[in-house]
């Protein structure tokens, strides 16, 4: 819903939040978490304006949820809240530090028209695909008068339906949107025949002006329309990657709503380094805890439009 009723914000996120419970076999922990739930948190510790629609327990999971977020500035919307109890993710460790996953997750957050007016819509994860709740994404996105609309698909195998459903699904979604985050391995998983860069150049085409493909230690691949640049990932001790594309998500969020520059190569480059650079900082602490502002301002990031003296990325035709 736009107009002169809709209330402005910088960015909508629409996506699961759940609670990851970690079974270590000696005990057992809970935390919030969910990509989009992180992607919103990152934006909200950025002190940007963000709401985030999502599918929530009138329960205590859900209550803890919704406080870990306020504390962070992400406002949870009303059409977030059900009489079903909030989803879960268990991952429940093995002797050699691999995990497996069981997953109790509903997806069906409210689709009656919104009454805001986002610049930008992220929209990603679980919620991009598991019905009954992808067609009230749909039904936002068509009805969201936004700027830019971003995508992240963090594909989960474990949750979805055939291959072919899903690459139809996430192909829709892609040529809807703006911008496309994804990480290798959702690009082998989606298109197991190509490498990155094919995968860049295939989902370009569809549409997005630009496409990201990180690649853990070895960075990301960054694809605009007449650029492709490598970046670096930044130098760090690894605590854990739990959160880390999430960071790189909300980085490029952050930076498109607050300039408007072509997104030629030199634009393109410091958007990749600025993101890595956030994401380090999430995978030196444990868990999901994205990066303050002041923890941003404090790494003497260079500015868009200029490689501020860092080594240049390595940059394909």
């Amino acid at each position: 819903m736009s107009g002169a009723t809709a209330e402005p914000l910088a960015a909508l996120v629409i996506g699961e939040a759940l609670v990851d419970i970690v079974d270590d076999g000696t005990s057992t922990t809970e935390h919030p978490g969910g990509s989009p739930a992180n992607v919103a948190l990152g934006l909200g510790r950025r002190g940007l304006d963000v709401a985030l629609l999502t599918d929530l327990g009138r329960d205590p999971r859900g209550s803890r949820i919704v406080r870990h977020l306020e504390r962070s500035g992400v406002h949870v919307l009303a059409g977030s809240f059900s009489d079903r109890p909030t989803s879960t993710a268990t991952a429940t460790m093995r002797g050699d530090g691999s995990a497996s996953y069981l997953f109790d997750v509903r997806w069906n957050p409210g689709a009656a028209p919104l009454a805001i007016a986002p610049q930008l819509v992220h929209t990603g994860s679980i919620g991009a695909f598991l019905a009954p709740g992808r067609a009230a994404v749909l039904a936002h996105l068509d009805r969201l008068d936004a700027r830019l609309v971003t995508f992240d698909p963090n594909i989960r195998p474990a949750l979805l339906g055939s291959h072919a459903e899903t690459f139809a699904d996430f192909e829709e979604l892609a040529s809807r949107a703006d911008v496309v985050k994804m990480s290798d391995e959702d690009a082998e998983w989606l298109y197991p025949l190509l490498s990155p860069a094919e995968v860049g150049e295939r989902v370009r085409a569809l549409g997005p002006r630009l496409v990201v493909i990180t690649l853990g230690a070895a960075g990301a691949l960054l694809v605009a329309q007449d650029a492709a640049v490598s970046v670096a990932a930044s130098a760090v001790s690894v605590t854990d990657t739990i959160g880390a594309g999430d960071t790189y998500m909300s980085s490029l969020i952050a930076d498109l709503l607050t300039t408007d520059r072509p997104l030629d190569r030199s634009t393109i480059e410091v958007l990749g380094i600025r993101a890595a650079v956030a994401a380090a900082m999430t995978v030196s602490r444990a868990g999901a805890d994205l990066p303050w502002a002041a923890d941003l301002a404090a790494a003497a990031l260079p500015s868009l439009g200029t490689v501020g003296g860092r080594a240049p990325a390595d940059v394909h035709p």
